[in-house]
């Protein structure tokens, strides 16, 4: 890694918590904004990957789809990262990095997703965080 690369990577690992924190605590919150939950977990989970691509000295796509950073990284990295599509929601967490934040129709029902499809795009933030986290540790990058 060169000089730059620590700072980096401390960049992308603190916004995806701050991401992750602000879907907790708007989880939280009495009426809570279920389009931005599900937003702010998608942006923890797509951030946390593209921190595992700068530990790992790969160039970053311009992209917002989980499953694509996770097939390469499973490709090219690491296999292992195929768990997280058995294991998470990937492609429903995945969808709100767009859905989340524009109408897509003027169905009331569809442009905000429902207090259960939240929580769940937490629990799948998590899982990956997790889950990438225990990798950045073997690869000593984080204590």
């Amino acid at each position: 890694m060169s000089k730059r690369e620590p700072e980096t990577l401390k960049i992308w690992i603190k916004k995806a918590e701050n991401d992750l924190k602000t879907a907790i605590d708007e989880l939280s919150t009495q009426n809570p904004a279920t389009d931005t939950v599900c937003f702010h977990a998608q942006q923890c989970a797509e951030k946390y990957l593209k921190a595992f691509l700068v530990a790992n000295r790969r160039e970053i796509k311009k992209t917002h789809l989980l499953e694509e950073l996770i097939d390469g990284i499973a490709r090219e990295i690491d296999p292992e990262f195929k768990k997280l599509m058995e294991e998470t929601d990937i492609l429903v967490l995945s969808n709100y990095a767009v859905s989340a934040r524009y109408p897509p129709s003027d169905s009331l029902e569809e442009a905000f997703p429902s207090l259960e499809e939240a929580r769940k795009a937490v629990e799948s933030a998590k899982k990956l965080r997790e889950f990438i986290r225990k990798k950045l540790k073997e690869l000593g990058f984080i204590p």
